[in-house]
């Protein structure tokens, strides 16, 4: 199943009056339901997509699996914009807590900790991965990533090289504004590599518009910090939009 719209991503996104997100608005990222190479390779080559999104994981198999090493390997060699999405972990969800307030995110931390510790930063550096939202709470638990791990695999990568591959994702900013996130997040990632979103057209749209204005007015961002996540940034990961 195709979608050429996402995140925000969309004609029509959630704006703030006054707010440009017309370059975020003009792309066209594909999604499908089955990770397959050829399907990737035909949105890319064929139909002219911007990017791809994957999902964290696929009937429990994560995006670090080394099955995925053939996409991985035709996505980098097309230096492809690739947007990560959660969707439900393999556990099973909490009576009365909806998956999207707290398996999701959960789902987009676990994905983005097993590509850093597989490798896929290090053997696909050509690919542009985006996160999405924020990356649940990668930016909060990264030290603690970085620090242990390296004491539970000793020839391993190290913190400080750990910390060097969580930095090289991209990250938008759906259903994540608010001083409270953008501390951690503006701390601890490159501000050249945050990304406007929306979760257009999934998140219910009071929802995705409240965060949309708490965004603009309530985060604590400057005005070129809102321009560069509005749209600049992402200009310079697209070139079609450049």
């Amino acid at each position: 199943m195709g979608l050429s719209t996402h995140h925000g991503t969309a004609a029509n996104p959630p704006q703030t009056p006054g707010q440009d997100r017309s370059s975020a608005a003009g792309s066209r990222l594909f999604c499908f339901r089955n990770p397959g190479t050829r399907r990737f390779q035909h949105a890319l080559d064929g139909i002219g997509a911007d990017g791809v999104v994957l999902l964290t994981n696929y009937e429990g198999v994560y995006l670090g699996d080394a099955r995925y090493a053939p996409l991985w390997d035709s996505l980098n060699r097309r230096s492809a914009v690739v947007l990560v999405h959660p969707c439900l972990p393999p556990v099973p969800p909490l009576a009365d807590v909806p998956a999207p307030l707290v398996d999701y995110p959960f789902d987009t931390t676990r994905n983005a900790v097993h590509m850093v510790f597989n490798g896929v930063l290090d053997k696909y550096p050509d690919v542009k991965i985006i996160l999405a939202h924020a990356d649940g709470f990668v930016p909060y638990a990264v030290l603690r990533f970085c620090e242990t791990q390296p004491q539970l695999d000793p020839r391993g990568p190290t913190a400080d090289e750990l910390f060097a591959k969580f930095g090289l994702f991209h990250w938008d900013t759906a259903l994540s504004s608010g001083p409270h996130a953008f501390a951690g997040l503006l701390t601890f990632a490159d501000h050249g590599r945050i990304l406007f979103g929306s979760d257009f057209p999934y998140a219910p749209t009071p929802v995705a518009t409240e965060l949309t204005e708490i965004l603009d007015t309530r985060t604590g961002l400057t005005e070129a910090q809102k321009a560069a996540i509005d749209n600049g940034n992402v200009r310079k990961l697209l070139m079609r939009l450049a």
